[in-house]
């Protein structure tokens, strides 16, 4: 895990730059941000992949965490401080969520929490960094229902496929987090 993270760290990150397409409303910038990138929107449906083929607790537990960490990690990108790895961060979370759920793996429900947390709170960051100077609470509420969203369209693939095409998909993920990395 150490090496693919120092990996990340030396990827490019122009492939995670986000386009344009603002509106302008604090609400809808929100809602669309999470749409506006491949890099969160593989890592959002990613976690919801990793929770449906883990099961029990973690269906829930799993986007909670990430979606609370998510919350904490907003104000501190809206406040103007740097956080150098974040993009890496964010590219190893998708290869690592990705793999997670491709090879099933069920860790102590407590690490892989903090894992799926420190990467939301990653995630984050970077929506609070690009948001608004103004509205800041719209835009969190936006950010935060569209990264649900992504979450349960996660869980429901994960769900409703059968557990290999769910790892396959996981696999998939992971797959087009690394080709992120070299695009």
């Amino acid at each position: 895990m150490k090496r693919i993270i120092a990996l990340a760290a030396l990827l490019p990150t122009a492939a995670l730059a986000h386009p344009g397409g603002h509106f302008g409303q604090p609400l809808l910038d929100g809602l669309s941000h999470p749409f506006s990138g491949a890099d969160h929107v593989l890592a959002m449906v990613a976690v919801g992949l990793w929770a449906a083929v883990t099961g029990g607790r973690a269906l829930w537990a799993m986007p909670l965490a990430f979606v609370t960490a998510l919350l904490a990690g907003g104000p501190l990108g809206a406040s103007g401080l740097t956080l150098p790895l974040t993009e890496p961060l964010i590219l190893t979370s998708i290869l690592l969520l990705g793999t997670a759920a491709a090879l099933a793996l069920r860790p102590p429900l407590s690490l892989a929490l903090a894992g799926i947390a420190l990467f939301g709170a990653a995630h984050g960051f970077a929506h609070g960094a690009e948001g608004p100077t103004q509205g800041l609470a719209l835009y969190a509420a936006g950010f935060v229902a569209a990264s649900a969203s992504l979450h349960a369209l996660g869980l429901s693939f994960g769900l409703a496929l059968n557990s290999r095409l769910a790892r396959a998909l996981g696999g998939a993920t992971a797959v087009a987090g690394l080709a992120l990395a070299f695009a």
